[in-house]
Parts: structure tokens; C-alpha cells; sequence
């Protein structure tokens, strides 16, 4: 039998169910469905230390489960000591399996680490995609505590296939990101 991950099932079973129900869809491919999630971390101070890069690298890939590739800059600014070509951030990109698995992570574990959490913003990008910024890597179980020797933010992005905000936001919601002021059905 072929390995499904839990939320993947969800989507299936109850999900579009949901959101058919909800938004009057008429067939089951105008159900909004999770394309992709980006995670995105820029290391500015890279400029400076070079083996920031190389622990940033290592540490988005732990949290992703997947190799993460190194970001260049396009253009010389002189201001930040920056050369074009120099690297400075990191990047992957989840789908299929791998993004339904770490979103699962991304909800049950490491969202409720977030000290003082009361929920995620609810702005969305206008084309139904979602775009969440952590500051601290630390709240991700995969990355070990001890061997931290800079605290750095990173970016989640959820791309859709939904048409409007309305129905991504009814996406995500289903899935189980915790928006601010929400009332669960």
C-alpha cells in the first residue's frame, strides 16, 4: 500500500467536501488546491561572515527534509558591501508529499512553540497565495539548540490555485493554520 501523509488524506476526504459545499463549486477542479510551499530565509549578514550561508543552508534543510539552494544577489549595492553574485539567503521549494508532510510539522509541532502565540495574520497576496514570516528558526524541532550560533527569521510561502483571497484563506483555514480571530466551524 502507498504512503499518503495524513493531511494529504484530509484533503481528499474532507477538505473538498468542505469547500465544494461552501463556495457552490460545481466540479471537484474548481476546488483551490496547495500547489507549493516556498521557505525563503535572506542572511544579509552573510556579506560579512561567509559560513552563515553554509549554517543556514544546513539548517533549512533539516527543517524542509529536502535540499536547500543558496540565493545570489542580482546587482552591486555598494552601501551593503554587496557584489552581484554574492550569496545571500536560501531558499526551497515543497511539493506533493514532502509539502503535505512539513505542514503537518509546521502545524502540530512548531507553530505551538512560538512563545505568546495567539494565531497567524490573515493577509493575503490578492491572488489567494499566503505568505507567513517566522522570526526565530528555533521553534522547529529539527534544529538542534546547542549548535544555534545566530538567530534568523524565514519566510513560508503557501502558493494556491485558488482565484480570490476568500477562498485560499477557506483552504488554509481547513487545513488547520491557526489564523487570528478565527471561529472554527
Amino acid at each position: 500500500m502507498e504512503y499518503t501523509p495524513v493531511l494529504q488524506k484530509k484533503y481528499k476526504e474532507n477538505i473538498i467536501p468542505a469547500l465544494t459545499k461552501e463556495f457552490n463549486y460545481k466540479t471537484v477542479m474548481q476546488v483551490p488546491r496547495l500547489v507549493k510551499i516556498t521557505l525563503n530565509q535572506g542572511v544579509g549578514q552573510a556579506v560579512a561572515d561567509k559560513k552563515l550561508i553554509e549554517t543556514a543552508q544546513e539548517e533549512l534543510t533539516l527543517i524542509a527534509g529536502q535540499k536547500a539552494v543558496k540565493t545570489y544577489s542580482k546587482k552591486d549595492i555598494s552601501n551593503f558591501k554587496l557584489r552581484r553574485g554574492m550569496p545571500i539567503g536560501v531558499k526551497v521549494t515543497l511539493r506533493q508529499t514532502k509539502m503535505y508532510e512539513f505542514l503537518e510539522r509546521l502545524i502540530s509541532i512548531s507553530l505551538p512553540r512560538i512563545r505568546d502565540f495567539n494565531g497567524v495574520s490573515s493577509k493575503f497576496d490578492g491572488r489567494g497565495n499566503y505568505t507567513m514570516g517566522i522570526q526565530e528558526q528555533i521553534i522547529f524541532p529539527e534544529i538542534d539548540l546547542d549548535k544555534i550560533n545566530k538567530i534568523l527569521g524565514l519566510e513560508i510561502t503557501f502558493v494556491t490555485t485558488a482565484q480570490t483571497d476568500e477562498e485560499g484563506f477557506a483552504l488554509l483555514r481547513e487545513f488547520g493554520i491557526p489564523f487570528k480571530n478565527v471561529k472554527k466551524n
